[in-house]
């Protein structure tokens, strides 16, 4: 019965996140995070459509990580989102963590897109 406490107040502080990063009215970079994999999107300001995203799944992201579940991987992940979302005009998004805390996996992809450009 944890799992699903965990699990739902993780979504609460999700929700609440959303929340707010609606109000600002800005695109948000969206992550979520299994044992095996991390995926980031660069969702518009409506909610309504992804204008970038790359997750450990990407053929791209696949040739340069030896592993899919580690800081690497998902330092590699946010190098290309952030180069994706900067070829499609955007260069400042609200980041959307999903609830997630922000160390470890989520943090190393947060500085990573950081250092492509991307400023949250």
């Amino acid at each position: 019965m944890t799992g699903m406490k965990k699990k739902t107040a993780r979504l609460r502080r999700a929700v609440k996140s959303r929340m707010r990063i609606k109000a600002q009215g800005m695109n948000r970079l969206c992550i979520f995070r299994t044992p095996r994999h991390i995926y980031a999107q660069v969702i518009a300001s409506n909610s309504a459509e992804v204008l970038a995203s790359a997750s450990t799944l990407d053929k791209e992201v696949r040739g340069k990580i030896k592993n899919s579940g580690n800081k690497e991987a998902a330092g590699v992940v946010g190098q290309v989102v952030a180069e994706r979302a900067l070829k499609a005009g955007i260069t400042t998004v609200a980041f959307d963590r999903s609830g997630f805390k922000f160390h470890g996996r989520i943090k190393a992809l947060a500085d990573a897109a950081r250092e492509q450009g991307i400023k949250f």
